[in-house]
């Protein structure tokens, strides 16, 4: 198929996609998969850095597709760079540059970039990986009844906080004045929970899937459903000034991206037996696999499907005080998103 019939009438690209499997889908986009092949016979692959969070189940298909060798499939010879828990450390290494690229929470880049930082986003890999839990006799069946209560989290201004303080606003609270939060340790959330210092866990799976699990919390919301149905996760940026020195190779991380996480949502017990042997995060291989084939990973959004998620994700932050009153989501979406198949 020519790039230019690209995609078919009546079918969005992201429908497309999903449609089509990744093979066909990197095809389909004017990568052919006869191009990969090329540069790995050549050996000249190029480096690039790419940071990732690895303590993230939804990062584990970036540290397997290193392993075995769909980056270098696409021509690119991948070093991790491990940036933390944290938005702000994935900031500070594209900023210095200590990685050029790499997957992160839509909201984390979004009041960065707002700041100055010179970064393009280019994909979207996948869906919700968060999860806001409550003991079961907790009294609390929605995100309103968290009003007055207190939510445990990892981090001042964890992923968790940021993305369900969008939720509890869009419910009708005051994120900061109606409920209080606090941090726990990040591998000791639940236990606030269960020794009653909080009444409710915002964290990221599969912390927070282990936790629903192990001790029978209900799920009152997550980044799947409700306010985020549909909607983005984590987001690739790159570095801007690499992007415009480097766009071929960032269009192969892309497609490399693309493969990856198809793959997974295909082979998930694979993804998390590699992730459970490698990364040992503690948590029983089960746990792991169910939660990976939770993730949508069939989903992806490019072009102006991503523009959308870009302006979507202003808009909730300015609803929740996070970014400008005079920032314009539609003029930054358009400003720092990246058609990366065009």
């Amino acid at each position: 198929m020519k790039q230019g019939a690209f995609p078919p009438a009546g079918l969005s690209r992201r429908g497309f996609i999903k449609a089509a499997g990744a093979t066909g889908a990197v095809a389909a986009f004017g990568i052919a998969a006869t191009q990969p092949s090329r540069y790995a016979i050549a050996g000249n692959l190029t480096p690039i850095k790419l940071e990732w969070t690895e303590v993230a189940a939804c990062h584990a298909p970036v540290g397997f597709g290193v392993d075995k060798g769909f980056y270098a499939k696409h021509g690119l010879e991948v070093e991790l760079f491990y940036q933390g828990s944290s938005g702000q450390t994935l900031i500070q290494a594209l900023a210095t540059h200590k990685a050029e690229a790499g997957p992160g929470l839509l909201y984390d880049w979004l009041k960065p970039i707002e700041q100055g930082l010179n970064v393009k986003l280019f994909a979207g890999s996948h869906g919700g990986c968060q999860r806001l839990l409550v003991k079961p006799d907790a009294g609390i069946k929605t995100l309103a009844d968290l009003k007055g209560k207190t939510i445990g989290t990892f981090d001042v201004m964890s992923p968790s906080r940021v993305a369900f303080s969008v939720a509890l606003a869009k419910a009708g609270l005051d994120p900061d004045a109606d409920v209080t939060w606090k941090v726990f340790p990040f591998d000791l959330v639940a236990e606030g929970v269960l020794k009653g210092e909080a009444d409710a866990v915002a964290h990221m799976d599969p912390w927070a899937y282990s936790y629903q699990k192990q001790h029978g919390f209900l799920k009152i919301a997550d980044t799947q459903s409700g306010t985020f149905q549909d909607r983005v996760c984590c987001v690739l940026g790159v570095n801007g000034d690499y992007y415009e020195a480097n766009k071929d190779a960032i269009r192969r991380v892309a497609a490399a991206n693309l493969e990856i996480h198809h793959y997974t949502a295909e082979h998930p017990d694979e993804v998390a037996k590699w992730y459970f042997d490698t990364l040992k995060p503690g948590l029983p291989l089960e746990d792991l696999t169910e939660v990976l084939a939770s993730f949508t990973y069939h989903d992806h959004w490019f072009g102006k499907q991503l523009r959308d998620e870009v302006r979507i994700g202003y808009e909730d932050l300015k609803l929740t005080g996070v970014a400008d009153s005079s920032t314009d989501p539609e003029e930054i979406a358009n400003r720092i998103t990246v058609d990366i198949f065009a």
